[in-house]
């Protein structure tokens, strides 16, 4: 059992992992606090960037000889592979570390095995400490290993009354500035921002993370993605602009499901073979609700803005519900003020076979 020092460890690890979020895929936040063998600290890291070194190899440089005997408190279990980077594992090992705390199992084949390679060398490894804490702040990276495809999240902006436009279609603005800013955010933290191409045609998008200020793009961009089944998406769309990669992803690329339209699972697992690990749905309505009634969703961000307009297009079409007792429930994470809106965050509850 962990003591409470390498406790507070695990618990500054998960905040330095924090820091790497929409900077590391495809790999997965690590946060390392390392102990000398009096408990004290002395070396910390987190992983910052896809290829750059690892939260161990960080944390190691910083503790110098003082590693030797003392412990590696890792929020992932350490890898056991050569890629761009060595084996953190062998790192640890070299370093003299005598204990690894680690809060989840890897669960990628390629990269897996630290553990084992770590016990056979002498080194004691504890593993579940803060497993919860650490799996939420990496949910989208863990999930997308396990199942092939990427961590899902719906964002959408509409009125008290569930309006994303007026009748006239007017939408800017539904939601506040502050709204937005937050939503620029959090394309800042996934791989790819889907849209379909009749949000493309009505509204004529960006997709780019960028601060509304002063309009400047951020050094990352997520891919942008078309679901466009037909191929429709004009040429002169600001989604072709350049700021940042775009596939316009077409029935005949990835596959038509029954209705003749892009298949969604294939999409996904086409943008997970593209190394895509968090994806950010936003819009329009009708693919919304068809990626829900396949299931698909991980996550629902919602912006509701103290608005009521009593017509006009609603924020969800079609979502395979045709009986209340067909409602997709949901499991409320967080209700969070941002300016005049509110933010909503829930996970859908998966339904019984």
């Amino acid at each position: 059992m962990a003591s409470v020092s390498e406790d507070e460890a695990m618990r500054r690890a998960i905040a330095l992992a924090a820091r790497g979020l929409g900077a590391t895929s495809p790999n997965p936040v690590v946060g390392c606090v390392l102990l000398d063998a009096d408990g004290e600290v002395v070396g910390e890291g987190f992983h910052a960037y896809a290829g750059g070194p690892h939260a161990e190899i960080v944390a190691l440089a910083q503790a110098g000889r003082r590693a030797r005997g003392g412990t590696a408190v890792v929020t992932l279990e350490p890898c056991d592979h050569t890629g761009r980077t060595g084996p953190c594992s062998h790192a640890l090992i070299a370093a003299g570390v005598a204990r690894v705390v680690v809060a989840v199992p890897d669960p990628n084949p390629v990269a897996s095995g630290g553990a084992a390679t770590l016990r056979a060398a002498g080194v004691q490894v504890d593993l579940g400490v803060r497993g919860d804490e650490a799996e939420a702040g990496n949910i989208a990276w863990l999930t997308s290993m396990r199942r092939g495809w990427p961590y899902l999240i719906w964002k959408y902006a509409a009125t008290l009354d569930g309006r994303s436009a007026a009748a006239d279609g007017t939408s800017m603005w539904i939601t506040s500035e502050a709204a937005r800013i937050d939503v620029h955010a959090l394309r800042g933290t996934v791989d790819a921002v889907i849209a379909g191409v009749g949000t493309v045609l009505a509204d004529d998008p960006r997709l780019t993370a960028r601060n509304l200020r002063d309009g400047t793009l951020a050094i990352r961009q997520p891919l942008r993605v078309v679901v466009d089944s037909s191929g429709r998406t004009p040429t002169q769309a600001r989604v072709r602009d350049g700021a940042a990669r775009t596939w316009v992803a077409t029935a005949a690329e990835v596959g038509a499901g029954p209705d003749g339209r892009v298949d969604l699972a294939a999409l996904l697992a086409e943008l997970h073979h593209r190394g895509v690990r968090a994806a950010l749905l936003e819009g329009g309505p009708t693919l919304a609700g068809a990626f829900l009634a396949a299931g698909l969703v991980d996550r629902i961000v919602g912006y509701v803005a103290p608005k009521l307009l009593g017509a006009g297009p609603t924020a969800l079409l079609d979502a395979g519900v045709t009986t209340i007792a067909d409602a997709i429930d949901l499991e409320l994470t967080d209700v969070t003020q941002v300016g005049p809106d509110l933010r909503i965050t829930a996970l859908p509850r998966k339904r019984e076979a």
